[in-house]
């Protein structure tokens, strides 16, 4: 019965994450043969380095404001394997994703490049669809709790599974035996093949879905601690604002051999009223997804606070690689887009075992539980 209705009730929703989920797999790949990527100079060279002939961060971000005038920098993101940035300004310190503008740059040249078309796009649409059917967050909350209702079927078909298996050697396909029975054989199969992998995918599924949460929580208890004696000063107005580049000496004063990620503007959701926040990732493959914040005053540029992210951040950064595969490069982007195609196989064969079994007579249904056809997702 539990077997039955968690699948049942999200199964349409999970093969719509299925579909979308498959080019979301490739979107570097998709990008790059669409003609969306930009080649820059200096190969090799990020643009958050101290390299020689990168232009000084403030230069970079009078060019931006120039290009936008009336805005206020809101964010600059590096890339550290080539030197592209971006800078995203707008009318306001707390202007919603609406009002962003967000103007691409090689830092080697100060050349600007256009605009990022946010918003645009058929992989863009894919992701809203993907990650909360454009209905904010109460979407993605609605899809968390479909993947756990995923993770519950998933454990409650395994203890299905378990007094099938001492009838019928592993991977046994009864293709002589009804069409039925052929495709509950194949669902069952498939099912503990792709078992780990759907177990990683849905948890870091919902993970992901508590995005916004877990990035309010970090805010009203971590980013108030570091920042407790700037509480009763007021909000920092951008024409206060200091150098960027002797913030950034100081960032990488306080946590050296990091990279520079992003920094976080004043008045912005990952950042106080009075501070440039500058977020750090390593240099591993496995810490580069992690990240660690240095509070520097806007103002004076003196360094405030550096603290590790907590537990809850550090799972959300590591789960939206993992649930993407972009830990490996394509050849596990490959395995993941079969795991996935294996993962529409059982849900669409699950579905049609139920469907099936409706339409059944009560003599069949009972050959059929003495078959071993217990195992079926939406028992």
């Amino acid at each position: 019965m539990v077997h039955k209705w968690t699948s049942l009730i999200c199964t349409a929703f999970l093969l719509m994450l299925c579909i979308t989920g498959l080019p979301l797999i490739f979107h570097d790949e998709i990008d790059r043969l669409s003609g969306e990527t930009t080649q820059f100079g200096m190969p090799g060279v990020g643009s958050s380095g101290t390299t020689p002939g990168l232009l000084p961060l403030d230069e970079m971000m009078a060019r931006a404001l120039a290009a936008r005038p009336g805005e206020v920098p809101l964010f600059m993101a590096f890339d550290n394997d080539q030197p592209s940035m971006t800078i995203t300004t707008g009318p306001k310190p707390d202007a919603p994703g609406s009002q962003m503008t967000i103007q691409l740059f090689d830092r080697s040249t100060g050349k600007a490049l256009g605009q990022e078309a946010e918003g645009e796009g058929v992989m863009h649409f894919l992701l809203q669809l993907h990650t909360d059917m454009f209905l904010g967050l109460p979407g993605m909350l609605f899809l968390g709790a479909m993947g756990v209702l995923f993770t519950v079927a998933l454990v409650s078909g395994v203890v299905l599974y378990a007094p099938f298996m001492r009838k019928l050697g592993f991977g046994t396909l009864r293709v002589s035996r009804s069409t039925r029975l052929k495709w509950l054989d194949y669902h069952n199969l498939l099912g503990i093949v792709a078992l780990a992998w759907m177990t990683v995918v849905g948890v870091t599924g919902v993970i992901n879905t508590l995005e916004d949460p877990i990035n309010k929580l970090w805010r009203s208890r971590e980013l108030v601690a570091m920042t407790r004696e700037y509480a009763g000063k007021g909000a920092l107005p951008p024409s206060r604002y200091g150098s960027l580049d002797k913030a950034m000496a100081e960032a990488r004063k306080a946590l050296p051999g990091n990279n520079p990620q992003f920094i976080g503007f004043p008045g912005g959701k990952f950042s106080s009223s009075h501070h440039y926040a500058v977020f750090f990732q390593g240099d591993t493959p496995l810490t580069e997804r992690l990240l660690t914040p240095a509070l520097i005053d806007a103002e004076t540029g003196a360094f405030t606070a550096a603290r590790a992210m907590p537990w809850y951040n550090k799972s959300l950064s590591l789960s939206r690689p993992l649930h993407f595969g972009d830990y490996g490069g394509l050849p596990l982007k490959i395995l993941w887009a079969m795991l996935d195609l294996f993962t529409t196989v059982i849900l669409v064969t699950g579905l049609y075992l139920w469907l099936g079994k409706r339409r059944a007579s009560p003599a069949a249904h009972v050959r059929e539980v003495e078959s071993g056809g217990v195992v079926v997702p939406a028992e």
